[in-house]
């Protein structure tokens, strides 16, 4: 069994920072507040996603991109601050989450090299288990386009027409994954990758769609499906279920 990864490990011994974008409000959760203030078991969903990143041995700091208009962190921060055992920082985010990403890295500490490599997380991920956080980041070690955590395919996968509704064919699985977070990517290639992508127009969803679009071909780490994203109010009970399980690590 190999070692954990420690903060000496890895960025010359200054270990690794998370981003987290927590600049949306979750439309289809069609809740009073913003999706990642939504409670489990009592607490902010985003007081559990920040703690399952802190968690790990090798990061150091989280830089939070919060909207403008946030008027809830205010009321979450001081638990979040006791209950980490990390640095935590804040700026303002943006109105895509490309925006937010490329906010927090302007905004990371200037201690953070360009060659660093950071995570990106989302907000609404709060079940990212321990192990899964460990062994992407152990694979930093070992790659030069960053990398990701992802689930391979297990469905069927149909392709429709033009977003129909009439299947037109019938995907090869074995080829598919589904990208989930963390994400990592060293500070300055996904600067300069969500900086060229927003200057030409590139559609960007995601971080390694960035570093796609630079040209790099981030790794594949497979990961545990339940590492869900909160989008609809089933998940915010998936969630909390997975979240009660102690024998889930």
């Amino acid at each position: 069994m190999r070692p954990v990864i420690g903060r000496a490990d890895i960025n010359d011994g200054r270990g690794i920072w998370a981003i987290v974008p927590a600049a949306g409000i979750g439309q289809r959760m069609a809740a009073g507040l913003p999706k990642q203030y939504l409670p489990i078991h009592g607490e902010p969903m985003l007081l559990h996603t920040l703690r399952a990143l802190a968690a790990h041995p090798a990061v150091v700091g989280i830089q939070l991109a919060l909207a403008e208009d946030d008027t809830h962190w205010a009321k979450v921060e001081a638990a979040a601050r006791e209950s980490l055992p990390v640095e935590l920082r804040c700026c303002e985010g943006g109105a895509s989450r490309a925006e937010s990403v490329s906010a927090a890295l302007r905004a990371l500490p200037e201690n953070v090299a360009g060659e660093d490599w950071i995570l990106v997380h989302d907000a609404a991920r709060p079940c990212l288990a321990l192990d899964d956080l460990d062994r992407l980041v152990f694979a930093l070690l070992q790659e030069a386009d960053g990398a990701i955590l992802a689930a391979p395919m297990a469905d069927t996968v149909k392709q429709s027409c033009d977003g129909g509704d009439r299947i037109i064919a019938t995907l090869p699985r074995e080829t598919l994954w589904r990208a989930l977070t963390p994400q990592a990517a060293r500070r300055s290639q996904l600067s300069q990758a969500l900086l060229d992508a927003a200057v030409a127009g590139a559609a960007i969803t995601d971080e390694a769609s960035a570093l796609e679009f630079a040209g790099l071909k981030p790794r594949l780490v497979a990961g545990r499906s339940d590492n869900i994203k909160v989008t609809e109010p089933t998940d915010l009970r998936l969630a909390a279920m997975l979240l009660s399980n102690p024998d889930r690590d």
